[in-house]
């Protein structure tokens, strides 16, 4: 059966993109060049509109330039996560030192753009970015080495254990498992899983609960000074 009559394929629905730039020509440039890619675009012209917009329709994947007027990018990121927003965010930005990337980074970013780019390198980010995404959420399982969790049910096992967690716990947890591999700070932790309302500290204390529950072999692993790790 070619790809055109196979339903399951004419069926599946344009990953849709939020593009958020106050510039107006990329954003009519990147509107049209999505499109055509097969993307559903829908644009804002400022973290206002960006934020407004996420409420309206929740986007697969958010472009997100840095520098804009009022709300900059940095700060639109810092609330989608704060509200809950999972979408991948790709940064565009001038600035391309390290502490530019890391401050993206840590303010939930999944990549980062520097401009001026090539439009193909970004829709390949984007199509790499929407896989991933599109993954986890198709299994709902997440698993690293032996530990798996099905987020929305909270149910964890390792290696056939079955294991119980709170809320809190398990939505660190995936968090973790989220990016395992790399490394999670304590600010972003808080940040995304208590709003920012908690003692810096809790996020230590519920690390603890975690490994203790887990058991042996260890798999959270801490960074001196910076925060967590999933790794075997």
């Amino acid at each position: 059966m070619s790809p055109a009559a196979d339903p399951a394929v004419a069926s599946a629905p344009a990953e849709r993109v939020l593009v958020v730039d106050d510039d107006p020509p990329l954003r009519r440039m990147l509107h049209r060049t999505l499109v055509a890619e097969g993307f559903e675009v829908t644009v804002a012209a400022d973290g206002g509109a960006a934020l407004a917009a996420t409420e309206v329709g929740a986007p697969d994947v958010i472009v997100l330039d840095v520098a804009m007027p009022g709300l900059d990018g940095l700060a639109v990121c810092r609330r989608l996560r704060a509200k809950g927003v999972r979408a991948p965010v790709l940064m565009l930005t001038a600035r391309d030192a390290v502490p530019d990337r890391v401050a993206g980074l840590e303010a939930g970013a999944d990549d980062y753009l520097v401009k001026p780019f090539a439009v193909s390198e970004l829709v390949a980010r984007l199509r790499a970015l929407t896989r991933r995404h599109g993954d986890a959420r198709g299994h709902g399982v997440l698993s690293y080495a032996n530990l798996s969790l099905e987020p929305h049910p909270r149910r964890a096992t390792r290696a056939g254990r079955s294991i119980e967690l709170t809320r809190r716990e398990a939505d660190l947890l995936e968090l973790l498992l989220r990016e395992a591999g790399r490394t999670v700070t304590r600010e972003r932790a808080l940040r995304e899983i208590w709003d920012d309302a908690a003692e810096p500290n809790v996020v230590d204390r519920y690390v603890t609960r975690l490994r203790r529950k887990l058991g042996q072999p260890p798999l959270i692993r801490t960074v001196r000074g910076t925060g967590f790790v999933l790794r075997a």
